[in-house]
């Protein structure tokens, strides 16, 4: 699908769907409307979110203003990323590693939600493969891994490296670039609403054109007991959506003992977590025999997810938060 870079403030760039608003009022804008439909979910005060299709004249950022100013929720349709290089980040790669260790450990209650790009068949993940969230590896054919193809593969084997055991609930919602958006979100928590997580990891994430919080996304992610996301590879302050919202742990990025040069900061970062040279499951691929070397933000926020989900066999969901935050863990520190 289409991104357009919009930067209605000089210095913040986000990125949206063109001709996509999202709005609890439809039919204030029924003159530009090509389609709508309704998303997942009421808005607690304003009712059901609407993804509206604009025709090729509106713009968006206007019509935005325009329908915030009657009283109406309303925002574009922002683009989410799992490594959000169009922002800046590692700019490195993933690269073959040899296996690193695992004990897959006596299987537990506790289950940890994964949003990504999905999972490929793997010795460690395969539990929990199927088809229908297969990996992409190389969507436009070109002989060469996609950008983010392996992301969710990667990150799940993190997950159960530091939580032996516990169950993975998987779907898949970024493609192998890495990209999605808010509606897609919506609609991915609303499905996930429908079984039990213990542990939501959010290993993605994004800017919004006015830095305020994505429509929606707060209320629909208060159903989950403990929310976890990347801070964003953005080396800057700005907040990094969903990380920043009140209730998620938003994770940056270590580099031993310091911050990751390519982490985000700022006091809406409450863990810190190893993300630099990690190790995990990946993708049978070329040069990759199922196992990679990866930094980034999204592998510090997974190695939390795992250290709450073992925590989630002792406590409470909302407990195991309380006390990470609290005491840390292995590697993992309130580091500022």
């Amino acid at each position: 699908m289409r991104t357009r870079l919009i930067e209605p403030v000089p210095g913040r760039p986000a990125l949206i769907r063109p001709g996509e608003l999202l709005t609890s009022a439809p039919a204030a804008v029924a003159r530009w409307t090509l389609a709508a439909e309704p998303l997942p979910g009421p808005l607690p005060g304003t009712g059901r979110v609407h993804r509206v299709r604009l025709a090729p004249d509106a713009d968006v950022i206007d019509l935005t203003a325009t329908l915030r100013d009657r009283g109406h929720a309303a925002s574009p349709n922002h683009v989410l990323s799992g490594q959000p290089l169009f922002f800046g980040g590692p700019g490195g790669a993933p690269s073959p590693a040899p296996p690193p260790p695992y004990e897959p450990g006596e299987p537990c209650e506790v289950t940890v939600a994964v949003l990504d790009t999905g999972l490929a068949p793997h010795p460690w993940l395969a539990r929990w493969y199927s088809a229908d969230i297969a990996e992409t590896p190389d969507a436009d054919g070109d002989g060469v891994l996609d950008r983010q193809a392996g992301h969710g593969t990667f990150v799940a084997g993190l997950i159960l490296r530091h939580a032996p055991g516990a169950r993975l609930r998987v779907l898949r919602l970024l493609d192998s670039d890495g990209v999605s958006d808010e509606a897609a979100l919506l609609g991915a928590l609303s499905v996930l609403r429908e079984g039990p997580a213990d542990v939501l990891n959010l290993s993605f994430g994004g800017h919004t054109f006015d830095d305020g919080p994505p429509l929606g996304l707060a209320e629909a992610l208060a159903a989950f007991p403990a929310v976890v996301a990347c801070a964003g590879n953005t080396a800057s302050s700005r907040p990094f959506w969903p990380a920043a919202l009140p209730g998620v742990v938003a994770v940056g990025a270590l580099d031993g003992g310091t911050r990751a040069s390519f982490s985000a900061y700022g006091p809406w970062v409450d863990m810190w977590a190893p993300g630099v040279g990690l190790v995990s499951s990946f993708l049978d691929h070329g040069g990759f025999h199922g196992y990679a070397s990866w930094s980034g933000t999204s592998f510090a926020a997974a190695v939390v997810s795992g250290a709450l989900a073992r925590l989630c066999r002792e406590v409470p969901p909302d407990q195991a938060v309380r006390r990470l935050l609290r005491d840390g863990g292995p590697g993992i520190s309130g580091w500022s």
